[in-house]
């Protein structure tokens, strides 16, 4: 189509690198691939990180892999950013010098 779109990720490996690598070469594709991109980037984001989620950790039992990540993603498409986020990962935005407030962080305490 004729929409403009970005994809932009970090992972932060945890007890090493095998999920944050995983979820860099996987996450994308997913949800470039996903069935709702075009109508609704918010789920298709949200569903990607799921499904790369469960594709990891059936990798990750059969190699016996011990390692996690957090990672935070963004989508631009046309005008609206979709952001999403697993773990303690944050994104910032500065808008005209100011911070914007995106997101809470996943804390341990946090419900």
């Amino acid at each position: 189509d004729d929409i403009d779109r970005a994809y932009f990720a970090v992972f932060d490996g945890h007890g090493g690198v095998d999920a944050a690598n995983y979820s860099a070469t996987h996450l994308h594709i997913n949800v470039g691939l996903h069935e709702e991109i075009v109508k609704n980037p918010a789920e298709a984001l949200k569903c990607s990180f799921q499904k790369t989620d469960e594709m990891f950790l059936f990798k990750a039992k059969r190699e016996k892999l011990r390692s996690g990540t957090t990672g935070v993603s963004a989508l631009i498409v046309g005008s609206q950013l979709h952001i999403a986020w697993l773990g303690d990962s944050q994104v910032m935005l500065v808008q005209q010098g100011k911070a914007v407030t995106l997101m809470e962080p996943h804390k341990p305490e946090r419900e």
